[in-house]
């Protein structure tokens, strides 16, 4: 078994999220290396695409929804994420395979019953047919089935448990927002690769999880899988099973974990780094792993983690927090940690200010 350490595991993980040394991808590979992107604010995850890119344009990841490169849908946990049309079914495979709307408490609570949903969804999708609808052009367009009509209570109401299972099965995504949030069809865009069965869509769906977030357990795909998606316990683990002697057990520390053998060379010759650098809020090299991961997130500032704090990362752990103003930019350095390095973090603050476009100067105070 080859052992190797916490920095050095992290320091792979870093490259393989292009953030050290910092890709020169397109947009929509840097999504497609990462699985998926939190996209709550379109703000936050411009900025983790962008802090990914050596070179970069403000409003390139609305251009890249605009041309069909990337999908905005609704993924991990039911929150609104950015996935590549050729790989983006396989995580709505996932998250549709318990088909949660067959459940009594759904059928009772929407008063649907199993058969009307190939109904439901054939309505949606030609209602989609002719471009994007808002949301009350789609809620039109289905209550003025009298099969329907009901549903205008909740279109009223919270829409978006209904949307959510259309979005998993592959009927819609997010369109173009021009101020409004509207909703397109999915299999209009030629890149679409649909929706796998879940017997291809698992292991895909691992062996993306390994490439970017491993070296990790199996607890580690199972939170991103099974907490994140509802795969199943059972399910994640036959998956994982099947890799056989595709996965390498190694030795982080005194930590077993596992990489992909053909990752396992490059590993081992990883050297740490002591790489600064400044993560919106809930970025996905905090969110795949998991906050409670302990050799990235200090237990300590957990909570601080999960309000969406923006992050400092040296060598790959959360060692601060910074918030921008226009021309200050404000860094909250964890006192448990070590000195602040100080020309490391002033080059990352020039590249933040390039990306924003602003003229920070540093502030580093100590909590």
């Amino acid at each position: 078994m080859v052992s190797i350490t916490w920095s050095q595991a992290l320091a792979w993980r870093m490259r393989q999220q292009l953030l050290d040394p910092i890709g020169t991808t397109s947009v929509e590979v840097v999504v497609r290396r990462l699985g998926a992107v939190q996209a709550q604010l379109d703000t936050a995850a411009e900025l983790a695409v962008r802090t990914r890119r050596q070179r970069s344009r403000s409003g390139e990841v609305a251009r890249a929804l605009a041309d069909g490169r990337i999908i905005k849908t609704f993924a991990f946990r039911g929150a609104t994420h950015l996935l590549t049309p050729e790989d983006g079914g396989v995580y709505l495979a996932l998250r549709a395979a318990s088909r949660m709307w067959e459940l009594p408490s759904w059928q009772s609570y929407y008063s649907l019953a199993p058969s009307d949903w190939p109904v439901l969804r054939e309505v949606v999708r030609d209602a989609l047919a002719d471009g994007p609808l808002t949301l009350e052009g789609l809620r039109a367009a289905i209550t003025a089935r009298s099969q329907f009509r009901h549903l205008t209570t909740f279109f009223d109401g919270n829409p978006w448990s209904l949307l959510k299972a259309l979005a998993w099965q592959g009927d819609l995504s997010f369109g173009p927002a021009h101020g409004r949030t509207t909703f397109q069809r999915l299999d209009g865009n030629p890149r679409w690769a649909g929706v796998p069965e879940l017997d291809e869509a698992g292991p895909r769906a691992v062996e993306t999880y390994f490439r970017a977030y491993g070296p990790a357990t199996r607890g580690h795909v199972q939170y991103w899988l099974g907490d994140g998606l509802g795969a199943g316990r059972k399910r994640i683990e036959t998956w994982i099973a099947g890799f056989g002697d595709r996965l390498a057990a190694v030795d982080i520390d005194g930590e077993p974990a596992y990489i992909l053998v053909e990752d396992l060379e490059q590993l081992a010759a990883t050297p740490p780094t002591t790489a600064v650098r400044l993560l919106p809020g809930y970025d996905q090299w905090v969110l795949g792993p998991g906050t409670a991961d302990a050799h990235i997130v200090p237990p300590g500032r957990r909570a601080l983690v999960s309000r969406q704090a923006n992050l400092v990362i040296v060598g790959g752990v959360v060692s601060g927090t910074w918030s921008a103003t226009r021309d200050k930019l404000s860094v909250n350095w964890f006192a448990e940690g070590a000195a602040p390095p100080g020309e490391a973090l002033a080059d990352e603050i020039s590249r933040l200010a390039t990306i924003l476009d602003l003229p920070l100067q540093l502030s580093v105070g100590t909590g």
